[in-house]
């Protein structure tokens, strides 16, 4: 769906500036990206319902893609958030 291209392409754009990814991150850093990661737990609980509804009725072929990435979108603009304000993504460090 175009819809998903184009939260893809959003994702692109935004990733270019990234560092790549080397360790978990966690949410956190500046408020706006804080904000946005809250946001993407939201999704995922909005991902989680509909695969669940799915079970019991029918609902539109992109729904859960579509949550997927928007999911995933959200991640890509905490990361692109933090860069911009200069604020170092926080890591998951094992045995902490």
């Amino acid at each position: 769906s175009r819809h998903v291209e184009a939260l893809e392409a959003l994702m692109d754009a935004l990733s270019e500036g990234l560092s790549p990814l080397e360790n978990f991150i966690l949410p956190g850093g500046s408020p706006g990206a804080a904000e946005l990661h809250v946001a993407r737990c939201v999704c995922r609980r909005a991902e989680r319902l509909a695969v669940a509804l799915a079970r019991e009725e029918p609902i539109g072929p992109m729904v859960v893609r579509y949550l997927n990435r928007l999911s995933d979108a959200l991640f890509v603009m905490a990361r692109f958030e933090n860069h911009q304000r200069g604020v170092a993504e926080p890591l998951w460090q094992p045995g902490l």
